[in-house]
């Protein structure tokens, strides 16, 4: 039975090697893959999906106006897909979550999106938000802080590895590291603003 799947986690966690992986598993048995990375994210090469230990191929480049299901289901007329792949998942605009749980239940095809939950200050990107709420099944991809602690938080890096805390949601090109939540200090980034009260 199909289903929208969303593997998450912090940066540097091996998402990509994982869809790369994936993809390979259904190609193996000759079944046709769509693989989509947004036009955006061109850090490795425009229509390239790159892992951080050197598996890379092309694919499919999408903006936030493409229409997912549309161009989904055109290919799949054209040559049966078996599954649909989404890289930098997170980059998704909610409309295009909801037009993959569509290529899910309308053209029963298989969605694997890969992406991070939230950003360098801890908020949820967009797309995340919608693939939490209605991604049939999740699993985190899990990657570990320099303190030895699972890392689930996206510290921004200028280039010299100083902390980045202002700025635009997306930024590509800038180093991210991945952070336990106690030492990515998320009150003291975080845009909903608390202070701890002082003690009477």
């Amino acid at each position: 039975m199909a289903k929208l799947y969303f593997y998450y986690s912090a940066m540097n966690a091996g998402k990509s090697t994982t869809l790369l992986q994936s993809a390979h598993n259904y190609e193996e048995r000759e079944m046709r893959t769509l693989l989509f990375t947004p036009k955006l994210d061109d850090r490795y090469g425009e229509g390239r999906i790159t892992s951080r230990i050197g598996l890379d191929r092309d694919c499919e480049i999408f903006t936030s106006e493409d229409d997912l299901y549309v161009w989904t289901a055109h290919e799949h007329q054209r040559d049966n897909v078996s599954c649909v792949l989404v890289d930098e998942a997170q980059f998704l605009s909610p409309k295009q979550v909801l037009q993959l749980t569509l290529v899910v239940d309308k053209l029963k095809i298989p969605v694997l999106c890969y992406g991070l939950r939230s950003d360098f200050r801890g908020e949820p990107f967009p797309g995340s938000v919608y693939l939490l709420a209605w991604s049939d099944e999740m699993t985190e991809i899990k990657t570990i802080c320099k303190s030895g602690k699972k890392a689930t938080m996206n510290a921004r890096l200028d280039e010299n590895g100083n902390r980045v805390v202002e700025g635009d949601q997306i930024s590509i090109g800038l180093n991210y590291e991945a952070q336990a939540r106690d030492i990515f200090e998320l009150d003291k980034v975080s845009p909903i603003g608390y202070q701890i009260p002082e003690a009477n």
